[in-house]
């Protein structure tokens, strides 16, 4: 009997590993497919920005188009699979598990404008604490017009989400 616990256990805590495992990989493989893109700006890379997301991020607030494509092209459903306008960076709002403390890859929604419509999204890629003040580092498109690592205070994310 104790065998069999004692297999039960090592089976269990290894299953959980394993499945710890897979989302460390596949946030890996997310945030690749968006560091190919650091450093592409709206003006100098349109054609290829227009090709990769189906928009023109000259005419077009480009972060939610940004990251529904990168989301595609590692086959998870984007915000349009679960709200009408996935152009928004709130249609994110309806994405995924709203989790309390982001962890690599995480999406995180933003204010912008002081709208209740308007915002911004990217990925989460770490924090950092600066004069008191957190601060999270985002990996996203349209952030000064390009793809690009931002600082984002910690505390006026709307949301952090979770892809099961």
């Amino acid at each position: 009997m104790k065998l069999l616990i004692l297999f039960i256990s090592t089976f269990l805590i290894s299953c959980t590993n394993l499945e710890n495992a897979k989302k460390e990989t596949k946030a890996i493989m997310l945030i690749n497919s968006v560091d190919k893109y650091v450093g592409m700006g709206e003006h100098n890379h349109r054609k290829s920005l227009k090709s990769f997301m189906g928009v023109d991020p000259v005419r077009t607030e480009w972060c939610a188009a940004f990251v529904n494509s990168i989301l595609n092209s590692v086959n998870i459903p984007g915000s349009g699979k679960f709200h009408n306008h996935p152009l928004m960076a709130r249609s994110f709002l309806e994405w995924g598990d709203e989790v309390k403390s982001p962890e690599y890859g995480d999406i995180i929604v933003f204010p912008r404008g002081g709208s209740d419509w308007k915002g911004h999204v990217g990925f989460y890629i770490s924090s950092y604490t600066s004069h008191g003040t957190e601060y999270y580092i985002i990996l996203g498109g349209n952030q000064n017009d390009k793809v690009s690592y931002s600082p984002y205070k910690a505390k006026t994310a709307i949301s952090i989400r979770r892809w099961p």
